[in-house]
This record gives structure tokens, sequence and C-alpha cells, in this order.
């Protein structure tokens, strides 16, 4: 029996005033424990930081705002984990503000609908590096249970460069942050833009750039792994202990060099395989019009390059008679981080951007391509796979699906789910 591909609009929404930029992550996780949900976190028109959950046995969805009218901007959109007591911690900031970062905490175990007050984290080390800048963006959080459950905050901290703090009391505390990754400062602000995901036991995977591809004419793309405390390459070669950080990116792994081919590049996602081999999928930009995503594999000891298609151009809306500001923005390309031989990606047709599943049995030689949404009204853009989603009756991958995005800071989506 053929199975009917729906539009984007016509797809269960979790919300109908909802986006996110794809750096602060995870966006949607699944939680077990007295309920079965998916839990999700956006911002919305108003600027509000949101969370919200659907409940897989009774199909109810529930949304709370947390903390509202905070900044009209995609790119504060908060990063979501469940303590021990199955309480739901989120880390938010404001989008390259002195603005602390936030931490709110639900009252009750698998509750959205209190909330303690949210706790400021000025993490940024501004004695070490005075005259920095000093601004807090994006959120990034793992645990890692071989290390008595520490958690690790990454965010774009201290010199607009990857930072990193680490907390032993369930995020009561934090140490001061570092600087995680540092290049050479060729000019003021350099920002490598930063993945990363963890197998939250023991290791820890990275993926990251030279910089923004508004600035960096050949933006390359960037491996470690952290394991026992040390930083090594993809190969298990050791880069450095943890402790000697920061990172220059030219000692690590070198995924793609854009020097080679002069065609920039920007980072998507990386996870692990079960074996923890290193998967990462990204964008290059042969020009501003043309993106073309790639999967990289660690395979035979070197790292592979596979071209999967030319998704199109960017998305966002550009106003008439004016150059856009933002031309590097895919629509999106996302790893299953339960099994990444299978790729979400977000690719234009007819005009219209639409989600597509893409599944690899030989580390991405073949694919099979499976289309989630077809025939919609308006564009389906950056697609995020639920971590730790069950394999049946459940959301996998949740995206955005765009009334209209003008700017990160202009934007009007809901905020769709395809449950298989």
């Amino acid at each position: 029996m053929e199975i009917q591909v729906l539009s984007g609009e016509d797809h269960l929404s979790i919300t109908d005033d909802g986006a996110w930029c794809w750096f602060s992550d995870p966006r949607a996780v699944y939680y077990q424990g007295h309920h079965s949900r998916t839990y999700s976190g956006w911002v919305d028109t108003k600027g509000s930081i949101v969370v919200g959950f659907y409940d897989h046995l009774n199909g109810t969805i529930k949304t709370k705002v947390i903390d509202p009218e905070l900044e009209i901007d995609d790119h504060n959109n908060p990063s979501l984990f469940f303590d021990p007591e199955g309480k739901l911690m989120v880390f938010y900031s404001l989008h390259s503000s002195k603005s602390p970062m936030r931490l709110a905490r639900a009252k009750y175990a698998e509750s959205i609908m209190e909330w303690e007050p949210a706790q400021k984290l000025a993490l940024n080390d501004t004695t070490k590096f005075p005259g920095a800048s000093n601004t807090y963006t994006y959120t990034n959080i793992c645990q890692l249970s071989k290390e008595n459950n520490q958690l690790y905050l990454f965010w774009r901290g201290v010199d607009f460069k990857p930072n990193y703090s680490t907390s032993l009391d369930n995020g009561l505390s934090w140490a001061t942050g570092k600087i995680f990754i540092l290049p050479e400062r060729t000019y003021s602000n350099r920002r490598p833009y930063l993945k990363m995901s963890s197998n939250n036991k023991d290791i820890m995977h990275f993926a990251f750039t030279d910089g923004h591809p508004n600035m960096e004419p050949t933006n390359s793309i960037y491996y470690a792994q952290y394991k026992d405390g040390e930083l090594v390459k993809a190969n298990g070669e050791k880069i450095k202990e943890w402790s000697a950080l920061p990172l220059d990116p030219a000692e690590s792994d070198m995924v793609y060099d854009a020097r080679e081919t002069l065609e920039k590049a920007w980072i998507w996602d990386v996870a692990g395989s079960s074996q923890d081999t290193p998967v990462i999928v990204y964008s290059r930009f042969p020009n501003d019009s043309t993106h073309v995503y790639y999967y990289a594999v660690w395979k035979n000891g070197q790292w592979i390059n596979i071209k999967l298609v030319n998704s199109g151009s960017w998305f966002p809306d550009t106003p008439l008679g004016e150059q856009e500001r933002e031309p590097n923005y895919s629509g999106g390309v996302i790893l299953d981080h339960n099994d990444p031989s299978t790729v979400y990606l977000s690719i234009e047709k007819d005009g219209i951007f639409e989600i597509e599943q893409w599944q690899t049995e030989d580390q991405g030689e073949h694919w099979k391509t499976i289309p989630i949404t077809s025939g919609s009204k308006f564009n389906n853009i950056r697609p995020f796979v639920v971590r730790n989603h069950p394999l049946e009756d459940s959301p996998v991958v949740l995206w955005m699906n765009i009334r209209n995005y003008a700017h990160y800071t202009n934007f009007d989506s809901s905020v769709k789910m395809y449950v298989q």
C-alpha cells in the first residue's frame, strides 16, 4: 500500500508559533518515566522562551512560557536536559548579549507547568581575558555518567569563542568558564562555530569551523573527540590533555579543507555510531546561492567526504530590492544520533524546501530516500532529530514550517513533527 506523504502544513504541530537556530542543542528529547513524552523548546514571535511536550500515549500537547518576551531572535532557543530526578533543566541565552546565560528548572518531575526562578550563569572568565568581548550565545549541554555525572556546558562566550564549564552538583554550581577553541586571531571576534554530541557516558564528539562563512572564504571543517580526560583525533592519536585547552583547530583533524576547493563550509551536525565512530554533516558553498550537503565518515583511517545533494539556495525571504543578509542559511541537514546512517535534510523542490529522510547501509556509498513532506505551501527547514527517540509510534524529527522568515529577528513559523 502506498503511503501518503503529507505537506509540511498537514503534519502535526507541537506549536504554531516557534522558531530555532541550529547551534543550541538538544532542541528536543524523549523522556520515559511515569509518562512517555517528547519535549522540545523554541522562541516565539514575542521573543518568549517556550517549552512543550507531546504525550505518546494520549497524543496531548502542552506548552509553557518559561521566560516571557526575552528577545525576538531565533538564536535564543533553549537546550534541554533531564536531571536524575526526571526534572527538566532548560539552558538558554540572549544573542551576543552581556546578560548571563539562564538555567531554568522545573519544580516537579515530568512537569513543565511550574518553574524555579531562573539561575543566571555568568561563567565567562573576564579576569583572564580582560578587554575581550564578554557576551553569551548558544547553549549545549551533556552529562558523562562515568565522570560522576559531571555536566558539561558549552556556549559561545568570551572573545566570541566556544567556551565551556562543568558542574558536579547537578548544575547548582559551575566552574569558571574556559575558552575551548582558539584559532589564530586574524581579525577581531573571529568565531568558530561548534556542534557537539555525546554518548552521555565517557565520550564527546566535536565538529567546528574556522569562523563564520561570511567572514571566512575558506571556512573548513575540523573534528576532535574527548575521552578519559584527553582530546584525540578520530584515529585515537592524542592531541592534548583536556586540562591543556584551548584547542587550536590546526591541532585537530582536518575533515574538509576548503583551501583546496575554495568552497567555504558551515557545520550542521556531528554524532558517533554505535562504535563511537564519528559522522559529520555540513554544507559547502561553491557560491552563496548553491548549498551542497556533505556526509563525512571516518573510514579506513581517513575522512571520506561524500556529496549528498545540492539543496538549493538560502531559504530566508530576501526583501525586494535588498541584498540577502544571511546567504549561507541552508535549509538544514541533521543526523539521527540513535543511528547516524540516517539523515534528515531540507531540500528545495519546485521553489519550496521539503524534508526528506536519507538512509545508507554502506557508510554513504548508496542512499535510500524517503520524502517526509511534499507539495508544501511554505518552506520546511532546520530539521532536528529527537534525542533518544523510541523506535515506534513517536515523533522522530521536528522542523520549522515557515510562513515568513525575513531574518532571525523577523519570523513566523510552526514547529512540526513527523510521527513514524
